[in-house]
């Protein structure tokens, strides 16, 4: 079968790729006017599929409750670990090694030293921590802000040095691009010209706005010297946007607490959990799949998939119960704030554009176990068909069906079906409150952040199908619109003010 597949594919290369592309963003357009053209052919079947919509959103709420509520517990548990004590027990600690690439395109000096700050700060010795500071040859910039840094952290850790990723034709500029170019300047100078053994290294993808827990690479180590096949692992920590959380305008801070509340939940999901923003792997691993992808602005999903296929399956994501907090989308004045938070989503969303190659290595790669690599692509394909769709859905379709049709909404079904989705939907607040008192518990203390403030905060979920739809549902649907007719996304940097 993957023998048929792969000759498909070598035969109608643009026409396969093509169908794949149109595919996930003509899904979602299905269901998005579902209550326009079901409403006149299959009123009765529309109306149980709203109806199981409901449901299933429900049931998808109170799960993100408990799966959060277990990680949180779990997080709480492993910040009272004195982790570097545990893992200098172990045979080789001295010899473990962390490389960072810290991305970064026009971001401060003072914004970079949050981060190296908080690096200086672990609780593992720095001497073992190597910083490469990845930057873009064309930032005019970039040099003397790399030349800055580097005289004042130079004796912190074990290394600092920049790279200067320059345009190369053919590439994307953006993220993945730039770490597979720091990454082999890393591994060149370090490891083939250097001294560092790569059987005990690992190597992260680091945001520029990311602020480690203090005990995470004490941890990482653990994890890495304690696991039984490390160079099939990546780590990933609960990633959460409290940097800044009381800075950004409410829609913002909304879709942070949501967006929150799930990456701390995938923690306890098995293989729900995939690599995203910041995350850590073996350097030998990402030796072995030639780095990251150079022809890709989305890269986290991507590496990982990879390294799945490369690897014939035997690839896992191992979480790390500490939390990774970074920034919310910020920028200067309310409006741009909101406009860099819709270009972020933008960006993240354009992840659909990977799925094409993912169903083609499904179909073709052979030797890959079934069953977890069709979970794992129908999850993927799940996320991102529901991502546009889902607001229309369980926000109008309920109502839109009656004005569509109001001949069937005088049947006992069509009659009820507003009042039975709002009912569902109603009870789904319950969850709400849960989830505050979730993140409540999990947010850094703000003693200079007015107590009236605190108060008004469960009030702005008010806005929830606003920003539901201009935050959310409307850039994911203008990403898959996008690729279905075959045009590109330009990367765009969130600002980091």
């Amino acid at each position: 079968m993957t023998t048929f597949f792969e000759g498909l594919f070598t035969k109608y290369p643009i026409k396969t790729r093509r169908a794949l592309e149109i595919l996930p963003g003509f899904m979602a357009w299905m269901l998005i006017l579902s209550p326009f053209w079901g409403s006149i052919f299959i009123p009765t079947q529309l109306a149980y599929f709203i109806l199981f919509f409901d449901v299933y959103w429900l049931y998808k709420s109170f799960s993100l409750v408990v799966t959060a509520a277990i990680s949180s517990r779990r997080i709480r548990l492993a910040e009272q670990k004195d982790w570097n004590a545990k893992v200098q027990k172990l045979p080789h600690a001295k010899d473990m090694h962390h490389v960072l690439v810290i991305l970064n395109y026009k971001e401060s000096v003072e914004k970079l030293r949050k981060t190296l700050d908080a690096l200086a700060n672990q609780t593992f010795p720095t001497k073992q921590l190597h910083l490469v500071l990845a930057m873009e040859e064309r930032e005019i910039e970039a040099k003397e802000r790399g030349d800055t840094l580097i005289k004042e952290y130079k004796h912190t850790f074990g290394s600092i040095f920049a790279s200067y990723h320059p345009d190369v034709l053919g590439e994307v500029k953006g993220k993945s691009s730039n770490e597979a170019y720091a990454g082999r300047v890393a591994y060149k100078k370090l490891f083939q010209e250097g001294k560092l053994d790569i059987k005990y290294a690992t190597i992260s993808s680091v945001d520029a706005d990311s602020i480690f827990d203090s005990q995470f690479f004490a941890c990482l180590s653990y994890k890495f010297l304690t696991d039984s096949k490390p160079y099939n692992k990546f780590w990933q920590s609960a990633v959460v946007f409290y940097n800044n959380i009381w800075e950004v305008p409410a829609p913002t801070r909304i879709t942070s607490f949501f967006g929150n509340l799930y990456r701390m939940a995938l923690l306890t999901q098995g293989d729900r959990l995939l690599t995203h923003a910041t995350y850590s792997l073996s350097m030998q691993l990402i030796v072995d799949v030639d780095f990251w992808d150079v022809d890709v602005i989305p890269e986290d999903y991507r590496i990982f998939f990879k390294a799945f296929y490369k690897k014939k399956g035997d690839i896992w994501v191992e979480p790390i119960y500490l939390k990774t907090s970074m920034d919310a989308a910020l920028s200067k004045g309310y409006i741009n704030s909101l406009k860099n938070k819709y270009h972020q989503e933008r960006r993240w969303s354009w992840g659909v554009s990977d799925n094409p190659l993912f169903i083609q290595w499904w179909l073709t790669v052979p030797g890959v176990p079934f069953y977890r690599k069709t979970m794992l692509m129908l999850n993927v394909l799940l996320d991102h068909i529901l991502w546009p769709s889902y607001w229309f859905i369980v926000t109008i379709a309920a109502n839109v069906m009656a004005i569509i049709n109001p001949v069937y909404s005088r049947t006992s079904l069509g009659f009820s079906l507003p009042q039975l989705a709002g009912s569902i939907l109603s009870i789904a607040l319950a969850a709400l409150l849960a989830m505050l008192f979730i993140d409540y518990k999990n947010r850094p203390t703000n003693k200079h952040l007015p107590f009236y403030r605190k108060i008004l905060f469960p009030f702005e979920f008010l806005l929830m199908p606003i920003v539901g739809f201009f935050l959310s549902a409307l850039p994911a649907l203008i990403s898959h619109t996008q690729l279905m007719f075959g045009k590109r996304l330009e990367y765009k940097v969130t600002d980091k003010v």
